[in-house]
């Protein structure tokens, strides 16, 4: 599976890079804040949501540590698409944007 760092992923998005983030959180953790511009499907959602996503396209899979959104990740990838988990999730995520 292949991996981002939480640092890495906050260039793409300052550089205005072209990324799709999905956030598998439940709702009253995204509540709490998520990355701009990520996507809410949480993850027990996601087999019913692949309408909702391209295969043409690239996602960085993120959760709270990182641990569902790999588990995210593997069952799409079988599916047929190209992800990437987001290392640390978000705990990671606003120990960076603190810096």
């Amino acid at each position: 599976m292949k991996e981002i760092m939480t640092n890495e992923l906050m260039e793409k998005i300052k550089n205005n890079e072209n990324v799709n983030v999905i956030d598998v959180r439940e709702d009253d953790e995204v509540a709490q804040g998520k990355i701009p511009g990520a996507k809410h499907i949480p993850l027990g959602e996601i087999p019913n949501q692949l309408d909702k996503l391209d295969k043409n396209k690239h996602y960085y899979m993120v959760c709270r540590s990182g641990g569902r959104s790999g588990k995210a990740c593997e069952f799409l990838e079988q599916q047929g698409y190209n992800v990437t988990n987001v290392d640390g999730g978000m705990l990671a995520w606003t120990k960076d944007v603190e810096k």
